[in-house]
């Protein structure tokens, strides 16, 4: 199947970073957009904004990603996907030693098991493509540890080094593997901190680095890229 009519999978995509992905394919592409989230209202809201920013076509899936028999239940071929956006997650901004051990297990689930799930639910799909890409975002806390949220830090690096790993085994495929490695950016993760908006990274340029990688020729990938807030790292971080 051609790479160039397939559509574009966005987890986490009623809001934030992925809503803003989405805005970014709709405005510049004929690409079908497929949202996946939790919660169908905000889902509604979504596709109502890509389809007022452009988009062609936008199916909406109400789905929990972290469980992999609901997402294992979906028969993604009718969409034809070709780009997997691996978006959705949670972030917990709170100190190791005052996070208990659900609130850490749940990090682990949204950063990183979540993604593995849906990948693994795809693969077969995308290697009908004869160009197919999957992108992980990460952060720059998978850089490093963060002093004020391990558990979110901890997650990142698992994804960070599970896109890795994806990228060594499909190397000889028709499948890139890339990884955003995200400094702080605006979204909804931020609604409880004291932190000065504007000088956050736009969360539409997300979207149009990944809209690049999709414009590369399948004899090139982006294995990592970090994309960081001009004026470096914001308070209180």
């Amino acid at each position: 199947m051609a790479f160039q009519r397939s559509s574009v999978i966005i987890t986490g995509g009623s809001k934030g970073i992925g809503l803003s992905i989405a805005k970014v394919f709709a405005k510049n592409t004929e690409r079908r957009l497929v949202l996946i989230a939790r919660n169908e209202r905000d889902l509604e809201d979504a596709k109502e904004t890509c389809l007022i920013a452009g988009a062609k076509d936008v199916t909406i899936i109400s789905a929990d990603i972290t469980n992999f028999e609901e997402i294992s239940n979906i028969d993604f071929s009718v969409y034809n996907p070709g780009i997997l956006i691996n978006n959705a997650g949670s972030f917990l901004y709170k100190k190791l030693r005052e996070t208990g051990p659900e609130e850490f297990e749940s990090q682990f689930q949204a950063n990183a098991m979540g993604a593995f799930h849906l990948t693994q639910s795809l693969l077969p799909v995308l290697e009908l493509q004869d160009r197919a890409l999957i992108v992980n975002i990460s952060s720059v806390g998978a850089l490093k540890g963060l002093e004020d949220s391990g558990a979110y830090s901890m997650s990142k690096h698992a994804l960070l080094g599970y896109t890795r790993s994806l990228r060594k085994e499909l190397m000889n495929t028709n499948i890139a593997v890339s990884a955003i490695n995200l400094g702080q950016t605006l979204s909804t993760s931020w609604d409880n901190v004291d932190i000065d908006e504007k000088k956050l990274i736009d969360a539409e340029d997300v979207g149009r680095v990944i809209l690049a990688l999709s414009e590369l020729s399948k004899r090139s990938v982006a294995e990592e890229i970090t994309l960081m807030p001009q004026g470096g790292e914001v308070d209180p971080m």
